[in-house]
């Protein structure tokens, strides 16, 4: 698993607040405690908000939620996108201006509701990652609001391509990283796609309605259950439940 990938999936254990021993964060990652105690410090570095010590363990201490002033997630993605070109870009006065503007950015967003925790930091996500997956995003919102089936080429965390016929059911922003969680029709089950990921999309033109077991509302009850579970088994660090397969 790439070092990226790691740190993506660090956050998705740690987003639920509770304490993390890194010794449970290392077996379910498949990783030594070292490279956890590497990983963590990355993140704070990067302006994720957690805390924790070594022995002790890690936790998420403030959820960040986007978007404030008005903006809507859309316009957000859309400045992100820009900042994401230029801090990219050779012109270190520029850099540096996506830096100071990240920075300001940070300093206003509320932290009193659920949302990504990942923060506007430059230091966790080359953008060349999340590049990737600009082109197709477009489609993908179209088909989420027509309803509309995709089939996708898709490379795991362990490098194998599978192909898929996808209900998209909601795109999710966390800072340089796009997910789309999804009905997927191979697995017959929720998945959670990284955009960037996807190295192949058309559009179908089969849609989709409403189906028990199969809507996004069906998806976060999933998801709430699951949170409740992990309530009881306090320290213990286990991977999403849906995510690429």
């Amino acid at each position: 698993m790439r070092r990226t990938d790691r740190l993506f999936e660090l956050i998705q254990i740690l987003r639920d607040g509770r304490l993390h021993r890194a010794t449970d964060m290392a077996e379910a990652l498949g990783v030594s405690q070292r490279t956890i105690y590497r990983d963590m410090d990355t993140l704070i570095a990067s302006g994720v908000p957690v805390e924790g010590e070594r022995g002790v363990g890690y936790m998420m201490t403030a959820p960040i939620t986007l978007p404030p002033l008005n903006l809507t997630m859309a316009e957000l993605e859309a400045l992100h996108l820009g900042m994401a070109v230029v801090g990219d870009a050779g012109d270190e006065e520029l850099q540096n201006a996506a830096r100071s503007l990240s920075a300001k950015i940070d300093a206003v967003l509320p932290e009193d509701r659920d949302a990504p925790v990942t923060g506007w930091g430059f230091a966790v996500y080359p953008f060349e990652d999340a590049a990737r997956g600009f082109a197709h995003m477009p489609s993908i919102r179209a088909a989420t609001r027509a309803r509309q089936k995709l089939h996708i080429r898709y490379t795991d965390l362990s490098d194998t391509e599978t192909e898929r016929t996808i209900r998209p059911l909601q795109m999710d922003y966390w800072g340089r990283v796009w997910t789309v969680t999804v009905w997927c029709e191979l697995r017959t089950d929720f998945r959670v796609f990284r955009v960037d990921r996807i190295t192949a999309l058309d559009v179908l033109p089969e849609t989709f309605v409403d189906e028990p077991g199969k809507t996004l509302a069906d998806y976060q009850a999933q998801e709430a259950a699951r949170m409740a579970l992990r309530a009881t088994k306090p320290g213990k660090a286990t991977p999403p439940a849906a995510k690429p397969s």
